[in-house]
């Protein structure tokens, strides 16, 4: 994935999880104050396997990419924050953690993006210096967001606003995995790879009219070939557009500094890409 970014020179929000920065721990984590049982497969089943444990070699590539690239935060140990049992002390736990790694990499966090989009403890967030995060998309993922945009005429164009905490909430537009296994290998064989499609008409609309297209993907998402030629076919789509319009490429940081720079969202069709 960096190495694709680099080749079309587009940057990206890449939301890390902080415990994949370390270099080693003892797997108890006395002092966090996460639910019985929260590190137990860290403690048991993955004791002896570091390669999912840590992985800094991994956030190294991104940050010494030759595209200026955002570090955002995905939590310290992928806690749901939405979730009723994860209260407030929990929540400031894990984002000072993850606050106190960046900082160890000489890294700021301005972005955060919610584990599984469960989006709570905004107040959290703004607390700790946070100032933007990832909310859900107006549409569903996969074959349902067809049926959104074609029978419920629905766009993929987001608008960030500004909540109550004063934090810039930016919607996501579409998942670029949310079609996959047997649909997906159906659709392949009679029609183009149903995310391109969908990927091409946000990055279109976004040529057209005012609005963010917001598209996003987990890293681990890329597993086989046809994966990587998924994201080819979006990343060079998205530079052919560029190259032919006014298009530009936002990370969220870029968002963030637009809309309270005092330019109004609606301003320039700008899609924004993520990586969580």
């Amino acid at each position: 994935m960096v190495d694709l970014l680099e080749e079309y020179r587009i940057p990206a929000t890449w939301a890390v999880v902080g415990h994949l920065m370390l270099e080693s721990c003892d797997g108890r984590h006395a002092d966090h104050p996460a639910p019985d049982g929260w590190f137990e497969r860290e403690r048991t089943d993955w004791q002896d396997r570091d390669e999912i444990r840590f992985g800094p070699d991994l956030v190294r590539d991104v940050l010494e990419s030759d595209v200026d690239h955002e570090f955002a935060s995905h939590s310290f140990s992928h806690v749901l924050f939405g979730l009723p049992e994860t209260d407030r002390e929990l929540a400031v736990a894990e984002l000072e953690r993850s606050l106190e790694i960046a900082a160890d990499w000489n890294q700021s966090v301005d972005s955060f993006i919610y584990p599984r989009n469960e989006v709570g403890h905004r107040d959290v967030l703004a607390e700790q210096g946070i100032q933007a995060y990832r909310s859900r998309s107006p549409t569903r993922y996969g074959i349902r967001c067809i049926f959104d945009l074609t029978v419920l005429n629905k766009s993929l164009l987001v608008t960030p606003t500004i909540d109550e905490y004063g934090l810039v909430d930016i919607p996501a537009s579409l998942f670029l995995f949310g079609f996959e296994g047997s649909a997906r290998t159906v659709a392949e064989s009679v029609w183009d790879d149903p995310m391109v499609a969908l990927a091409r008409y946000g990055i279109d609309q976004a040529t057209e009219r005012d609005g963010i297209f917001h598209m996003w993907l987990h890293p681990n998402n890329l597993t086989h070939e046809r994966d990587d030629r998924r994201m080819r076919a979006i990343l060079s789509y998205l530079a052919q557009r560029r190259a032919e319009t006014d298009l530009t490429v936002e990370t969220m940081a870029d968002v963030v500094d637009r809309v309270t720079g005092g330019i109004t969202a609606e301003a320039d069709a700008r899609p924004t890409v993520t990586r969580s």
